[in-house]
């Protein structure tokens, strides 16, 4: 059995990376996510283990330390990072497993994994990229507005991902994502095994 996909999604706060996530976990049943693990407090109804695995600052520094965290970020005052053990035992199994990842998150994860895909999530604008961040009600204009400032300097590095994908339209979104999947499986380093055993009969 092959291993499964290993789709870093990621893109500015406000994009829509988790709705992106949740609609193609929809379209895709047998796909796995990734729960990342953050050191910042629960928003509205998150639960831990569901959004999130929510740990204190001390306990995330304990996980880095063991080397149970693959990759870490720190993104306005709160760690954000993912989990070894559980990716790994997904991927191995055969299933495709898609991250929700902050940018610089998504890079070290290609670092450590060649073989991971990675996809910049882009938003129509910068305005309705704060007219989302607006709309959560959640966050002071203070913080938007560093969280607008900071985009900027994400959406500069789109260019180091493998595909950039606009979330106009959360479908369209997920529709162009699975595509991307289905032409990754295709591809001949994952399905070599399958051309070599067709040359041995």
């Amino acid at each position: 059995m092959s291993n499964g996909l290993i789709v870093s999604i990621s893109g500015p706060s406000g994009v829509g990376k988790g709705t992106v996530i949740g609609k193609l976990r929809e379209m895709l049943p047998d796909s796995r996510s990734s729960i990342s693990v953050t050191s910042r407090a629960p928003r509205g109804t998150e639960q831990d283990g569901v959004e999130y695995y929510f740990r204190s600052r001390e306990e995330f520094e304990r996980l880095i330390a063991e080397g149970e965290i693959i990759e870490y970020d720190e993104y306005v005052g709160n760690y954000y990072g993912t989990p070894l053990t559980p990716l790994l035992r997904m991927s191995r199994g055969g299933q495709n497993v898609l991250l929700d990842l902050t940018v610089a998150g998504s890079l070290a994860l290609k670092e450590k994994f060649d073989e991971t895909v990675t996809i910049f999530l882009l938003p129509p604008s910068m305005e309705e990229l704060r007219n989302r961040l607006e709309g959560r009600g959640t966050e002071t204009g203070e913080v938007i507005d560093k969280r607008m400032a900071q985009a900027q300097g994400e959406i500069a590095d789109a260019p180091k991902f493998d595909y950039v994908v606009t979330n106009r339209q959360v479908e369209q979104a997920a529709e162009e994502i699975a595509a991307i999947m289905l032409a990754e499986a295709c591809r001949y380093k994952r399905r070599s095994e399958a051309v070599t055993t067709l040359l041995e009969e």
